[in-house]
């Protein structure tokens, strides 16, 4: 009789673990608040109007449409019932013999519920659509906004110089230098500052020195400023204040300082760790129960070589859950199974046309080279072909034009009476 596992988000560890099963000794349910599975990395090109959303978004169930063992339900997870193995969600309870947890994280605001009410995040490919709706309205508002009020809408500011942040603001001084002028002519763009606000010293602190120094040095070309050593400290919708006391008019925050995971309850808080991650051992086995697993970035694991928890990136989420769904496999086999451990192969950000920096083990490198190594990674990452294609083209287009024709503000109707 096949063993009924339950997965919880259809992320790049769900999508994997659900991929790499045996449907011969298994079936799935597969639970996820959204119908689709979103391509994080590129969620700042939707956000600058460079691809389209539905080139990263994927139905979850055309994913799947051949698995004859995995079922597929839009709910969100309410609680646990680990002794008694059931879940309760936002559409009823449901049963199970192993439980994986694949939730991600979600933005972390540092318990700051006013910069919480009136800042942007970037976790969904819907948080990106936002993001361009509020970009472009901005410049409508400008054409007609009194002076005394432009002042708010020309400082576009990001919270946070690691790849997301780093990324985002390369992208709108771009799009700042080769596309909205010729959108907005009558608009002079040398009041338009992006404002790129870090707490540590360096851009990329996570990175190599050699990378820090590149995408600071990359960025101050392009026209950004960067504020290092500085937190925000409050946020009202109209005035950012920082730590060191200056008070910064804008209309727009972008929040990229970091990631914390939901609290689910029916989990002991002692088997918890910073971040909210979910300790497990080398098998993303939870440590209060031996049908619950945790993958990806809502887990936290210690091993020799990551003492401290593995980094919160793609590759880990899916080279975990690949890990567990062979273990998995191989105990209904009667195989032994294996520890888990990452070899990291280095990490990346692009900070522009021809700008990027490279961390591999073996060698570090920036520029054109870099650059393309960064695309074709990310397109090999994408899960259709039909999708690698399309943003292929959009890449290829707007390299070739310096211009993309995206550039939508798609927002609710108004009802009619």
């Amino acid at each position: 009789m096949k063993q009924k596992i339950i997965v919880i988000g259809a992320g790049f560890a769900g999508i994997q673990f659900v991929r790499k099963l045996d449907e011969r000794f298994f079936d799935i349910l597969l639970i996820d608040k959204i119908n689709h599975h979103q391509f994080q990395p590129l969620f700042y090109q939707v956000a600058t109007s460079q691809i389209e959303p539905s080139s990263i978004s994927f139905p979850i169930r055309h994913i799947f449409k051949n698995k004859k063992n995995v079922r597929i339900r839009l709910a969100e997870l309410k609680s646990i019932d680990a002794p008694n193995r059931k879940i309760t969600t936002s559409i009823g309870d449901f049963d199970y013999d192993y439980l994986v947890i694949a939730t991600g994280c979600k933005t972390n605001f540092f318990g700051n519920s006013e910069i919480q009410k009136h800042a942007f995040s970037l976790k969904s490919t819907y948080n990106s659509i936002t993001i361009r709706n509020h970009i472009l309205q901005i410049f409508e508002r400008i054409l007609s906004a009194p002076e005394n009020e432009k002042e708010g809408l020309f400082n576009l500011v990001i919270v946070g110089a690691g790849p997301t942040g780093v990324e985002l603001a390369g992208a709108f001084a771009e799009i700042k230098k080769n596309i909205l002028p010729k959108d907005y002519p009558r608009i002079d763009f040398s009041q338009f500052k992006i404002i790129l606000i870090e707490g540590s010293k360096f851009t990329l602190n996570n990175m190599s020195d050699h990378a820090k120094t590149a995408s600071k040095k990359y960025l101050k070309k392009m026209g950004a400023t960067i504020l290092t050593e500085v937190f925000v400290k409050n946020y009202d919708g109209h005035l950012l204040t920082l730590s060191n006391g200056t008070m910064l008019k804008t209309e727009t925050v972008i929040w990229a300082a970091g990631v914390i995971g939901s609290v689910i309850p029916g989990i002991p808080t002692e088997h918890i760790a910073h971040g909210n991650r979910i300790i497990v051992d080398r098998m993303n086995k939870s440590l209060f129960n031996d049908s619950v697993f945790a993958l990806g970035d809502i887990s936290y694991m210690e091993t020799p070589k990551y003492p401290h928890g593995h980094p919160q990136v793609a590759n880990v989420a899916i080279n975990q859950a690949i890990n567990l769904a062979k273990n998995l496999n191989r105990q209904k086999k009667g195989r032994a199974t294996y520890q888990f451990e990452y070899k990291d192969w280095g990490s990346m950000a692009t900070i522009g046309r021809n700008k990027a920096v490279v961390d591999f083990p073996f060698v570090r490198f920036k520029g054109y080279f870099a650059w393309l190594i960064w695309m074709f990674l990310h397109l090999m990452l994408i899960l259709s072909v039909r999708n690698k294609l399309i943003i292929f083209i959009n890449w290829a287009m707007e390299y070739v034009t310096k211009d993309t024709s995206l550039r939508l503000i798609l927002t609710p109707e108004e009802s009619k009476e």
